[in-house]
């Protein structure tokens, strides 16, 4: 089966959205320009490592360029979006590995989010994949203010979860829960 790209250049909108309720939701990356929209499913662990490094790309692209770099130090309040995902809502693929580069010549923030693809039962075989049959890939191209917009946005997300207990950092349900650090008495 041939490789689908999903590509924006510049989309109307890049966010990270949830499904379902803290403990029970499911995290998408969503790309939409001009009526298309591209959903795909990923971890909260992988929202939360996309939004951190993001931060780092914009925030060393800026040192490196002497500040000359057209990203803002921090996400433009006009551009910031609270709105829910687009629907309907399918999912693509399921995200196994991302990648990210700032573009010096084009000054831009190049995402990309390939999808999973299960490990070879041979350990000894190493499965390469060229252009056309590689796994599925979005690649979204931001400026750096949306870019800031978006990691803003995921940290939030991520952040707006259960409550970590104070003891053993683990999420909280609305219940309470087994603390190993307190020998499995219920708090």
């Amino acid at each position: 089966m041939s490789r689908q790209v999903h590509f924006y250049d510049q989309p109307e909108r890049f966010v990270a959205g949830t499904v379902g309720q803290p403990g029970a939701r499911a995290f998408y990356l969503q790309a939409s320009s001009r009526g298309r929209i591209t959903s795909v499913l990923l971890e909260k662990a992988q929202v939360a490592a996309l939004a951190e490094r993001i931060e780092e790309v914009l925030d060393e692209a800026l040192r490196r360029s002497g500040g000359e770099a057209p990203i803002p130090a921090a996400a433009p309040v006009d551009l910031l979006d609270a709105a829910p995902l687009d629907l309907p809502l399918e999912q693509e693929f399921r995200v196994g590995t991302m990648a990210l580069a700032w573009d010096a010549r084009e000054e831009c923030l190049v995402v990309e989010a390939q999808a999973y693809v299960e490990e070879s039962e041979d350990e000894d075989e190493i499965e390469v994949f060229d252009d056309e049959n590689g796994p599925d890939l979005l690649r979204v191209r931001l400026s750096g203010a949306m870019a800031r917009v978006f990691a803003k946005r995921a940290l939030d997300l991520v952040a707006a979860g259960r409550k970590p207990c104070p003891f053993c950092n683990l999420p909280l349900d609305p219940e309470g829960h087994l603390c190993p650090r307190a020998n499995g008495y219920r708090r």
